[in-house]
């Protein structure tokens, strides 16, 4: 069925959501430790900054994947927590991390293969 996966399809959306390198760290993240702030989220994602958290949570609940709980204490507290659609993307991540398990390897020769010289 080619026809489904077309410039306008679809299918598209579940590939876009996850496009930024942190998005997808983010997501299983939340999924082994929320709800939870966002210090201790940087915390146990570790190498990430807070703008950079940030900007991927932001994105993530645009997309629907993240809420965002605010709580009327002072001082001020937030979390964040994966949403039902959230969740349910963890499955496909996971069989595209095996993927790379597998193929990763000839990804990466493949890619040294084309950026080598051309030998004449």
């Amino acid at each position: 069925m080619m026809d489904d996966y077309t410039s306008d399809c679809r299918a598209r959306v579940a590939f876009e959501v996850l496009g930024n390198r942190w998005d997808s760290v983010v997501v299983f993240t939340l999924a082994a430790s929320g709800p939870i702030r966002p210090a201790a989220l940087r915390t146990q994602i570790g190498g990430i900054s807070a703008k950079v958290l940030n900007d991927a949570l932001r994105r993530l609940e645009y997309n629907g994947l993240v809420e965002r709980r605010a709580y009327a204490e002072a001082p001020p507290r937030v979390d964040y927590a994966l949403t039902e659609a959230g969740a349910a993307l963890l499955e496909p991540m996971r069989m595209m991390g095996a993927w790379a398990t597998r193929y990763a390897d000839a990804v990466l020769a493949a890619q040294e293969r084309f950026a080598a010289p051309a030998r004449h």
